[in-house]
């Protein structure tokens, strides 16, 4: 396999989260959007990976990612997961803290270091957020899961990830006692703005707005 730049490897992991793992095409808009760039720089940097088989691109018809581009893809997001577990847990970072970092280490090539650092780590199946850390072979698990705001009133859940990765609503979280793990119950929901209150561990009564609703996961 052809040997990826830093930005080749940025753009393919857009692809891949973008396509829902590649279940659909990818306009080259939203690819701009989502890398804060012009249209004209992703259709260059498109040509590049399909040059190398990485995603199947046609011009004006958005762009798919191949079987090779999503091992890839994988492989820079295992790298990404673990290294925020490694922060997070061994240099106690918080958890709003990691992703930039992780963001600029996910790009060490060695896949003898990965390696020990995933034994060295225990074999984490999440990173501090909730979301899956693929194996070596790209494989893994997704815990069943619905954002709050789909929970009915007297529901209860245990919120195991968030949507949201951005450090001001990760705060936001510390902020009112939502994290990994609480328990949650859903003692009341207002129609007109989705907003809703909910009961924290059995005692803790937080009144919270749609988008923070719809940001955290749930299992229940």
């Amino acid at each position: 396999m052809k040997k990826l730049s830093f930005a080749e490897e940025n753009y393919l992991k857009a692809v891949y989260h973008l396509s829902n793992a590649g279940e659909f095409d990818v306009t080259t808009n939203s690819i701009a959007e989502e890398m804060d760039t012009k249209a004209a720089s992703v259709s260059d940097m498109l040509r590049r990976l399909s040059e190398k088989e990485m995603v199947v691109y046609r011009k004006y018809q958005g762009v798919k990612i191949s079987e090779k581009g999503k091992i890839a893809a994988l492989q820079v997001i295992r790298k990404h997961r673990l290294w925020e577990v490694f922060l997070v847990e061994k240099l106690k970072f918080n958890w709003d803290q990691v992703h930039e970092i992780a963001e600029q280490l996910e790009h060490i090539k060695s896949p003898l270091l990965i390696q020990r650092l995933d034994d060295f780590l225990g074999h984490p199946k999440f990173d501090p957020h909730g979301d899956p850390i693929p194996d070596e072979n790209g494989l893994f698990k997704e815990k069943p899961q619905v954002p709050l705001a789909e929970v009915e009133i007297s529901g209860d859940g245990i919120v195991v990830a968030v949507k949201d990765t951005n450090s001001m609503f990760l705060q936001h979280l510390d902020r009112i006692g939502i994290y990994l793990g609480a328990k949650t119950k859903v003692t009341e929901k207002v129609e007109f703005d989705g907003s809703m209150e909910i009961l924290v561990d059995g005692k803790n009564k937080l009144f919270i707005s749609k988008e923070v609703a719809e940001n955290v996961l749930v299992t229940h």
